[in-house]
C-alpha cells in the first residue's frame, strides 16, 4: 500500500496557499494605496472580449500568458533555492 502522506501534505500546502490568495485579493481593496495594484489583471490589450445584446464572452489570454511567465520565473526561483 503507498504512502499517501507526502501527497497529503502537498496538497494541504496548495490549499493554504489558495486561501491566502484569496484574502489577499480581499483586503487589498480596503489597504489604502493598494487597491490599483493589481487593476491591470484581465485588462491587458490580448484579452478578448466580445459583447453582444444577448451574450458576452470573455478570454483573458494576455493575462494568462503573463501570469504564466511570473508563476514559471516564481517556481524556477524557488526550486533553484532549494537546489543549493
Amino acid at each position: 500500500m503507498p504512502e499517501w502522506t507526502p501527497f497529503g501534505k502537498i496538497l494541504i500546502g496548495i490549499g493554504l496557499g489558495i486561501v491566502a490568495l484569496g484574502v489577499l485579493l480581499v483586503v487589498v481593496d480596503r489597504i489604502p494605496g493598494l487597491g490599483n495594484a493589481f487593476s491591470w489583471l484581465g485588462k491587458l490589450p490580448g484579452d478578448l472580449s466580445i459583447k453582444r445584446d444577448s451574450f458576452s464572452f470573455y478570454f483573458p489570454i494576455a493575462t494568462s500568458i503573463v501570469l504564466s511567465i511570473l508563476l514559471s520565473l516564481l517556481f524556477y526561483f524557488i526550486g533553484w533555492l532549494f537546489r543549493r
